[in-house]
């Protein structure tokens, strides 16, 4: 009797990035960073890690491909009607609709997450692993923070009744951190840019340590100001419940978006990973300035989908770089970026150039 295939004995084996996750979590919960200099010591480091991550970027893309990144309207079209339509009105209705009810702080906490901006860091790098078009990402991304700025504030003032004074400090933050390091790659490219690109995997370490590293900062934080601890088992159930149905129905939606704009398999990734996330590192100081002591409670939610999204965004990011090789060695052309099929369900969309549904 014959074994099973070794695809699909791979396809069975844990992802281990996915486990690389977990136990940084775990890692966070047993042995969080310190506050006082610890605490300002880590952020250090992973703001270096996110700034080394865009110079490689920046280094590894020529010109061409970054301004071809600008040009993808319909792209950022999307992401945008993603974070500041969709999500609102998701939020919105899972005060009336969820069959799990939530306290008033974790409700509101549900709407804040809805009104923040997409991330740029991990979209650009589960873009990157994903197969998808960076220098779209990238610009779709920082859109996306540079729009929150002025947005999420004003949109959080109309929904839940805040008021905030609009702020520089992101914008500037997004320059230092994540513009500026892109645009030092770019004119450094012309000396070190083949080297890197025929050195592909130095990447890969370095866009999943800068994940790694928000996950373990953002967790040790919630567990040392005790956040984690303010929320009832119960409650905390219902709203993992929640956050998971509202990352699915934007996924969905921003599949069936990509696919009815019909923009190209590379682009309709980048789409759909960035339309479907939310930054902690800007809703973190948003929440501060909107609720004040009560932000503790208030950025659960968002905390909670942030490590969501990660797992997910994994998940898919890891089947849509197989397919395509997949595909070049069974001598078959990818399936369509599809709808259901792509978050493991049925009903595939058809066209070229997307993940076959697992086996």
């Amino acid at each position: 009797m014959t074994g099973p295939p070794a695809s699909a004995s791979r396809r069975r084996r844990p992802d281990g990035y996915l486990l690389a996750l977990a136990s940084t979590v775990a890692l966070a919960a047993l042995f969080p960073v310190p506050g006082g200099a610890p605490a300002r010591f880590a952020g250090v480091v992973c703001d270096l890690a996110v700034a080394l991550l865009f110079f490689l970027y920046g280094a590894r893309l020529s010109t061409r491909e970054t301004l071809a990144g600008l040009r993808h309207l319909r792209l950022h079209g999307l992401v945008l009607a993603a974070t500041f339509g969709l999500f609102p009105l998701l939020g919105l209705a899972t005060g009336l609709l969820t069959p799990v009810p939530l306290t008033g702080q974790l409700q509101a906490g549900v709407l804040f997450l809805c009104l923040v901006p997409s991330t740029v860091q991990s979209s650009v790098a589960l873009t990157g692993a994903a197969g998808g078009d960076v220098p779209a990402a990238i610009c779709a991304g920082t859109y996306s923070s540079l729009a929150g700025l002025l947005l999420t504030p004003l949109l959080a003032a109309g929904l839940l009744g805040s008021h905030t004074v609009l702020s520089a400090d992101g914008l500037l933050r997004i320059g230092v951190q994540l513009l500026a390091p892109f645009l030092l790659g770019q004119v450094l490219r012309p000396w070190i840019g083949d080297a890197l690109t025929r050195r592909k995997r130095l990447l890969a370490p370095v866009d999943r340590g800068s994940i790694l590293l928000v996950v373990y900062t953002a967790f040790s934080a919630a567990v040392a100001q005790g956040v984690w601890s303010q929320a009832t088992p119960p409650a905390l159930l219902g709203l993992l419940t929640v956050l998971f149905a509202l990352l699915i129905a934007v996924l969905a939606v921003t599949l069936l978006g990509a696919r009815l704009l019909r923009l190209d398999r590379r682009a309709a990734i980048a789409a759909v990973l960035c339309g479907s996330q939310k930054s902690l590192a800007n809703g973190m100081p948003m929440a501060a300035v909107l609720f004040g002591p009560e932000a503790g409670l208030m950025v659960l939610p968002l905390m909670a989908y942030h490590q969501l999204q990660l797992v997910v965004g994994t998940v898919l990011a890891g089947r849509w770089a197989r397919a395509p090789a997949a595909a070049s060695v069974e001598g078959r052309p990818p399936v369509a970026l599809g709808g259901p099929s792509a978050l493991g369900g049925p009903g595939a969309l058809d066209g070229p150039g997307a993940p076959p549904a697992p086996g």
